[in-house]
């Protein structure tokens, strides 16, 4: 059986967003300041569509949690 882990860059290719090491950190920096109070699918800069794969990814504990939660601390330092 083989374990497959989500990684970053497989999440920004399903956000639809470029999935480049200098893309990803390009987007944090430019986001990196998301106030603990907003939960990450309530950031502003999200398309209806990123927000709703953001939700569903977290309320159905899917494989792309690990993927999600790491993307969540990224944006709060």
């Amino acid at each position: 059986m083989q374990i497959t882990t989500i990684q970053l860059p497989d999440l920004f290719v399903q956000l639809g967003l470029p999935n480049s090491d200098l893309a990803i950190a390009r987007f944090v920096k430019a986001h990196q300041s998301l106030p603990h109070n907003v939960p990450l699918p309530e950031a502003d800069f999200w398309t209806d569509a990123q927000r709703q794969f953001l939700r569903e990814g977290w309320h159905q504990d899917s494989d792309w949690c690990v993927a999600i939660d790491k993307l969540d601390a990224l944006l709060r330092h």
